[in-house]
């Protein structure tokens, strides 16, 4: 099993950047792939972006060109960092881990408030 810990949310005024953190304990010789989803009130949980072991990435259409995964696999950390950040940006972020078996493990989430 993987333990998740989320760091990094906060509130920023429309156009301004946060960067999450994700560090990953436990169980983690074995994650295939590590990413970031969100829910807004009333909305379904969405998949932001997600990177494998490899390096691989794959974003929501909405956060191209303004948000970027990045992994440190030395720290089995994983990152997003978020600019021009817009109010319909405003959710509850989560990091998600799943491994080579299909084992999927959430982290807590961390609040994101984009708002003047």
């Amino acid at each position: 099993q993987v333990q998740l810990v989320e760091s990094g949310g906060g509130k920023v005024q429309p156009g301004g950047s946060l960067r999450l953190s994700c560090a990953a304990s436990g169980n983690i010789f074995n994650i295939y792939a590590m990413g970031w989803y969100r829910q807004a009130p009333g909305k379904q949980r969405e998949l932001v972006a997600t990177i494998t072991s490899g390096g691989s990435t794959n974003y929501a259409d909405s956060v191209k060109g303004r948000f970027t995964i990045s992994r440190d696999n030395a720290k089995n950390t994983v990152y997003l960092q978020m600019n021009s950040l817009k109010p319909e940006d405003w959710a509850v972020y989560y990091c998600r881990v799943i491994t080579t078996a299909g084992y999927v493990s959430w982290g807590q989430g961390t609040q994101v408030t984009v708002s003047s």
